[in-house]
């Protein structure tokens, strides 16, 4: 926000999170007070129920930045979700458009016999992304199989195309802080948020838990307390944890991008902007 006003200029969120309407509290979106301060994008533009990938916001982005390059010299492009990130400043292969009545045959499945059966067609028909993927995460399994299927080829067969040329200069800057401080911010954070009322919130999206949307670090624990499977307090102890254990999965990605310029938070904010800028 800070960096934002001094360079005059708006923000695009990368959050797969923030893009869904309803969400304010689990997915950290700024308030109607910041967006009044700084022009945000891909804030609460969708409801729970869209299908949106990757390659739909490396789309998206690319359109807008053609406008908002023509008002601006900087644009800022915020947040962690690593696939959108990476979709912007690297491009995402070209994948099949997906039939929708596959979609949803897969997604009834997934809804009636669980993730298992998916994994197995896919462990069939692309074994080398089966032995890659986080083969817990239903959105990435379901997706794979989805390509499979439409391409009539392996989707790890069509993930090596190569850095995609971009008509304008990125330049990288990751925040990181000392690990101590960071998890203890984190588990601060957590604790806000149940106060400023995650709690009342999930409950609101308890009957479309099923939705990929919904399923996030804030709201599955919430959703698994809901269903009795342990106490409240047991519920936000895994949030703090789960939260914890992505932001290591958000570092140990970023390390491996070279491009990126690491700056340390935990010293001085003040100085950590004037670092950004004396990058552009």
């Amino acid at each position: 926000m800070q960096l934002a006003e001094q360079l005059k200029c708006p923000i695009l969120s990368a959050d797969s999170r923030q893009i869904y309407r309803g969400m304010p509290i689990a997915t950290a979106a700024p308030s109607r007070a910041q967006l009044q301060r700084v022009e945000h994008h891909f804030v609460g533009m969708l409801a729970p129920e869209a299908y949106y990938s990757a390659s739909d916001y490396e789309q998206h982005v690319l359109s807008l930045l053609d406008e908002l390059f023509e008002q601006h010299a900087v644009v800022i492009l915020a947040g962690g979700s690593m696939m959108y990130i990476d979709a912007v400043c690297k491009g995402i292969d070209d994948i099949p458009t997906i039939d929708e009545t596959l979609r949803e045959e897969l997604f009834q499945l997934y809804r009636k016999e669980g993730l298992d059966p998916i994994r197995q067609q896919l462990k069939m028909l692309d074994p080398v992304f089966y032995n890659e993927v986080d083969l817990k995460n239903p959105k990435r399994v379901i997706h794979a199989l989805e390509v499979c299927l439409m391409a009539g080829k392996p989707y790890s067969s069509l993930r090596t195309n190569p850095k995609k040329e971009r008509p304008f200069r990125i330049v990288k800057v990751g925040f990181t802080r000392d690990r101590h401080e960071l998890y203890e911010r984190i588990n601060r954070r957590v604790d806000l948020m149940m106060e400023e009322g995650l709690l009342e919130e999930a409950r609101g999206f308890y009957g479309k838990r099923h939705l990929n949307s919904l399923n996030t670090v804030g709201y599955k624990e919430l959703f698994d307390y809901f269903d009795g499977k342990y106490p409240l307090e047991i519920a936000i102890d895994k949030i703090k944890q789960h939260s914890r254990n992505y932001a290591r999965k958000q570092l140990s990605w970023f390390r491996k991008d070279k491009e990126i310029h690491w700056i340390n938070l935990s010293e001085n904010d003040a100085d950590a902007r004037r670092q950004v800028i004396s990058l552009l």
